[in-house]
């Protein structure tokens, strides 16, 4: 006769209300890490403009430099990259001044751009709508200097 063999002894199974209770744990850390990773990935974001934006004003620098004048609002940033039509002289025009295509900004927006400027009628105002994707709210990311 054979015997069956037995169940070890002292050892068990977690039971399912065991295993809920670890997922239900997991799922709180989880909460609370993504809860505060939300303002990091807005700091990320804020900085990530400000650095394209950096790299847009070098660029109108020597557009700027070449051309005499930055673009105009209606010739935009594209300008960048190809040069406009209604140049008077078509062979200042020395571009690409950019390398790749005008990226949205970090919340997958375009770039707003105005010459004259609003903050400085010298230079150009360049600018994301920020995180709430509204022109002209306090979240703006721009290339002027905040009056506080």
């Amino acid at each position: 006769m054979t015997k069956h063999p037995q169940c070890r002894s002292g050892r068990r199974a977690f039971t399912l209300m065991e295993v809920l209770l670890v997922l239900v744990i997991l799922v709180v850390i989880a909460s609370f890490a993504f809860t505060a990773l939300g303002p990091v990935r807005k700091q990320a974001n804020v900085k990530a403009a400000r650095t394209q934006i950096g790299v847009f004003e070098s660029a109108l620098g020597l557009y700027q430099v070449n051309i005499g004048d930055y673009p105009a609002t209606d010739q935009g940033l594209e300008s960048l990259r190809e040069a406009p039509s209604d140049l008077v002289d078509p062979d200042a025009w020395l571009g690409p001044y950019l390398q790749k295509p005008v990226p949205k900004d970090p919340w997958g927006q375009p770039y707003q751009y105005e010459y004259p400027g609003t903050h400085d009628e010298n230079m150009p105002d360049i600018w994301s709508m920020g995180p709430d994707m509204v022109d002209g709210t306090d979240d703006d990311v721009g290339n002027w200097v905040d009056e506080e």
